[in-house]
């Protein structure tokens, strides 16, 4: 039997994991990153670049509201984020494909240390500035001839992986 929402057993948990998004515009994956972002309790969400669009109206219907619990900031350049992130002395983990990133399933969450997990546009990934400080480039493995999926569900793997070492 399927239960309701009321009904559910799962412990309400907050991590210390913050979700950056670089350039992302899809008013349909802002709004899901939202709706994932609070079922994995991350603290909060930080979006970079001009003009994110962060219509309530229009995110609400894959946010579920969600966007009105979890806390947000944007950033509207790199630089800026990127002395934010440092001065905040977070772990940046980029999830990214790249010549020097490793699988997912080994990804080091040092003890007592802030997560950033930054997540890329969707045309173009993770910029190079925001790559060159990272502390660990990870990939999601996969099996078929396709070398991306949409970023939402990346942020969904991810974020189950690096969760599942937090409890």
């Amino acid at each position: 039997m399927q239960l309701t929402h009321q009904e559910t057993t799962f412990e309400t948990s907050q991590f210390p994991i913050t979700l950056v998004c670089d350039h992302i515009y899809f008013q349909q994956n802002i709004g899901s990153l939202f709706r994932i972002g609070e079922a994995f309790g991350v603290e909060k969400i930080l979006f970079t670049g001009k003009d994110i669009p962060l219509n309530p109206r229009k995110i609400n219907k894959t946010s579920r509201s969600t966007h009105l619990s979890v806390p947000y900031q944007v950033f509207e350049e790199n630089e800026s984020l990127i002395q934010h992130l440092q001065e905040q002395n977070y772990e940046i983990i980029s999830l990214e494909i790249a010549s020097n990133s490793k699988a997912l399933k080994e990804v080091h969450l040092p003890q007592n240390k802030k997560i950033a997990l930054l997540i890329g546009s969707e045309i173009n990934g993770i910029s190079e500035p925001l790559l060159a400080v990272s502390n660990q480039i990870v990939h999601i493995t996969m099996y078929g001839k396709n070398s991306s999926m949409n970023v939402v569900q990346a942020a969904s793997i991810a974020l189950y992986e690096i969760t599942s070492k937090l409890i």
